[in-house]
């Protein structure tokens, strides 16, 4: 197992609609546990503290302290600067509640390749999936260096992660620095429909039988 190597927070983005899922994302069940509760596993051995973000009091369910989007239905971008407000460690370590095939080794490569390379210096560290798109819910953000301008591009209207990686020095962690990881085809499976969420299921009961 890894240890903790880093000045780090975890955070579970909670806040989506889940419009498509037709019910609340974050409370799907994958085997014994919900996807939160699997991620936030994930997250525990490589951060100081592990809690949720979301416009909706999720912490009983999880177990985990909820922190309140700072503006209320504003996306991704929102959730974000709502964890970089309340993170007090250099880095928070975000993933969104509908990826829940995260595992801590995934975390700890993209830490490894994004914030140790000599003679770098990097704000956000982010994954690039299989299919070429950046991962922006799944990724680390350095704290004084992104919190302000998360913040000034709400102000102007913005919504999209996107935005704010442009504006920062995010070191892009491409798909072959992960794919030798176990479990690497499915890191980024997007929970978002009903079918998304059997196939998750049918991967995650696969996985668990497989272990020794």
């Amino acid at each position: 197992m890894l240890a903790s190597m880093f000045d780090a927070e975890g955070f579970i983005l909670v806040g989506g609609q889940s419009s498509r899922m037709g019910s609340d994302k974050s409370r799907l069940v994958f085997g014994k546990q919900t996807g939160v509760e699997h991620i936030a596993a994930a997250l525990r051995p490589l951060t100081r503290t592990v809690r949720l973000v979301g416009s909706r009091d999720q912490g009983d369910a999880a177990g985990l302290q909820n922190i309140p989007d700072t503006h209320e239905r504003w996306g991704a971008l929102g959730g974000i600067q709502a964890a970089l407000a309340a993170c007090e460690s250099e880095w928070a370590l975000i993933a969104a509640c509908d990826l829940p095939l995260v595992t801590t080794e995934l975390f700890g490569r993209l830490w490894q390749v994004g914030a140790q390379t000599e003679g770098e210096v990097s704000d956000a560290i982010v994954p690039i999936q299989a299919d070429g798109r950046p991962q922006p819910l799944c990724a680390f953000y350095r704290r004084k260096s992104c919190l302000l301008p998360a913040k000034q591009l709400i102000v102007e209207g913005e919504h999209k992660p996107r935005a704010l990686l442009a504006k920062v020095r995010t070191r892009w962690v491409d798909f072959g620095e992960l794919s030798d990881l176990p479990g690497a085809e499915d890191f980024f499976l997007n929970v978002n429909t009903p079918s998304d969420y059997e196939r998750a299921q049918d991967i995650l009961a696969r996985s668990q039988k497989q272990e020794p």
